[in-house]
């Protein structure tokens, strides 16, 4: 059965919130993951000073560490943007944690606001920009940890873009 379909039976796990897991020391499910990111969002003091904007690039700084995965922390001055791509081998979790991030995908468009989460597994493609008038800031959870991000080619926007709330 491929992801479509499980989402289309499921639904979206980060709208039941009863099953997601508190997080843990060092996670090893989604859900895990999905709380551990979670709760480094809450902590605003533990990751906004540590935030730079650079106008050049996008800016990130690997937060942590643990078995198996990487936390990152990235920020977006408007108009920056990450390039079509996909994450190789490693599945994600990216919450926003300040600003308005814009995601692309073969299936539409999809306004990311503070505290939205996307899941992707390996192979997942997709373009993340920053199409606000605002700088924004994200986190990253990797696993395995990040080893390649291959980029695609661009792809056409279709004459009517899907806008669903994050």
């Amino acid at each position: 059965m491929n992801s479509d379909s499980d989402l289309q039976i499921a639904g979206d796990i980060l709208e039941v919130q009863h099953l997601l897991q508190p997080a843990r020391e060092h996670p090893s499910t989604v859900a895990e993951f999905v709380g551990l990111a979670r709760s480094i969002a809450a902590d605003r003091a533990q990751w906004a000073p540590l935030v730079r904007y650079d106008t050049t690039t996008r800016w990130y700084r690997r937060l942590r560490t643990g078995p198996g995965y990487e936390v990152w922390l990235l920020s977006w001055v408007p108009g920056q943007g990450s390039g079509r791509h996909d994450h190789g081998p490693s599945s994600g979790v990216l919450t926003v944690l300040d600003g308005r991030l814009t995601e692309q995908t073969e299936r539409g468009t999809r306004a990311l606001d503070p505290g939205a989460q996307r899941i992707f597994a390996p192979g997942y493609v997709h373009e993340v920009v920053n199409d606000s008038l605002e700088p924004a800031v994200s986190l990253h959870i990797y696993y395995p940890g990040l080893t390649e991000m291959p980029m695609h080619a661009a792809q056409c926007a279709p004459a009517a873009m899907d806008v669903a709330p994050a």
